[in-house]
């Protein structure tokens, strides 16, 4: 390599190292940090005071590790390592190990010190509570050279659930949710609420934690919803401000609820399109009717054979009564998800890509029919942009 280009690679990796190095901007708010700031203050001071009054001995009324607990339970209430298990079972298992390994480690106090943080930190793995707090607990006890189990217990535990308690209360009064399940699914939205489908499902998600295979400190719900609304805002910025109205399809090809199956299945073949809105006499849709509907209702036939079957399902019944279907309405899916003219199509990406949806009606006043939004519009809007 020439040195001309040493040096450029050098500068590179140099602007790099800068670069990890710098810390990254806080997106909170001052109201936030306000929020947090007198949430840890006054957890902590809650803690002390409520020990002291628990335990009236010489033992000290709190420990340094709880400051950094205070930042977890009031800074990050969603993560991970901040929930109340991990807070009271981390700080609580890690002052047992530094005690334990004081007492049975024959090695000199720095050799002490260093195991009881490495098996602390082991031993909340193991027991599902990892607090980085845990391993200061551990080393606390070593440098102060503890030797009472009480300690762990009072003021170690107490201390914790404590915190734990205040965090709770507090976190719930000023908006936070804590607790924070750790493996629960995102709530379901509200009835009637326009909320779009991910393209991963939990497998993917999951598949794709595995892989990466470090220790988030975000929860796993949380983690999809902001993945969701990244995927939502990539498609608004790259779609623009089109409406459904601006690359639906029209005028649209539509059937009536007694419309003939034969008539109907001529005109999918005839338009070479997959799906026919059902209307009534004042185009509101009252179903849709794919080739999918037809196959499924030709699976009830006795031919051998698929087009035999849709031979037999088409042709009509020369009585009076027939116990196969006649007509479109007899097949129909009825129901059908609809959108307006006017809603963006960046909303609407999502649910074509997720949820198997080929085609959605456009309504517009009065919820009438006025065109079809189907995945080949979607593709051009995305291949040309706004």
């Amino acid at each position: 390599m020439r040195p001309a280009a040493t040096s450029t690679a050098l500068v590179e990796r140099a602007s790099r190292l800068l670069d990890a190095l710098r810390p990254a901007p806080l997106a909170v708010d001052a109201r936030e940090r306000l929020r947090v700031v007198l949430g840890a203050g006054l957890g902590v001071l809650l803690a002390g005071l409520l020990t002291h009054l628990f335990d009236g001995a010489n033992l000290p009324w709190l420990v340094a590790p709880l400051g950094a607990s205070a930042v977890l339970v009031f800074g990050v209430p969603a993560s991970p390592l901040a929930q109340p298990w991990a807070v009271v079972g981390g700080n609580t298992v890690s002052a047992l190990v530094g005690i334990a390994c004081i007492h049975w480690l024959p090695l000199p106090p720095l050799g002490i010190a260093a195991c009881a943080v490495a098996l602390a930190i082991g031993a909340m793995f193991a027991l599902r509570c990892l607090h980085p707090p845990g391993g200061a607990a551990a080393l606390l006890m070593v440098l102060t050279g503890m030797l009472d189990w009480h300690f762990a217990f009072v003021p170690v535990a107490l201390n914790s659930l404590l915190l734990v308690l205040a965090g709770m209360a507090y976190n719930s009064a000023t908006g936070r949710r804590y607790p924070h399940a750790q493996h629960a699914p995102a709530a379901p939205a509200a009835a009637g609420a326009h909320v779009a489908a991910p393209r991963f499902g939990d497998a993917e998600l999951d598949a794709v934690l595995a892989r990466y295979n470090q220790v988030l400190d975000v929860p796993r719900d949380d983690l999809a919803g902001l993945l969701q609304e990244a995927e939502l805002l990539a498609y608004r910025n790259r779609l623009g401000g089109l409406r459904c109205a601006d690359i639906m399809s029209s005028p649209v090809v539509t059937v009536e609820f007694g419309t003939p199956l034969a008539e109907a299945w001529a005109l999918l073949q005839q338009h070479r399109i997959k799906a026919l809105p059902v209307v009534d006499r004042v185009d509101r849709v009252v179903g849709i009717v794919t080739r999918a509907d037809f196959m499924r209702a030709a699976e009830g036939e006795q031919r051998e054979g698929l087009a035999g079957r849709l031979q037999t399902l088409l042709k009509p019944s020369p009585h009076t009564h027939s116990t196969k279907p006649e007509v479109v309405g007899q097949i129909m899916t009825r129901q059908v998800r609809v959108a307006s003219a006017e809603r963006a199509i960046a909303e609407l990406v999502p649910l074509f890509s997720a949820t198997g949806h080929h085609h959605i009606p456009i309504v517009g006043e009065s919820a009438r029919l006025v065109g079809i939004l189907t995945q080949s519009d979607l593709v051009k809007a995305l291949s040309h942009g706004p």
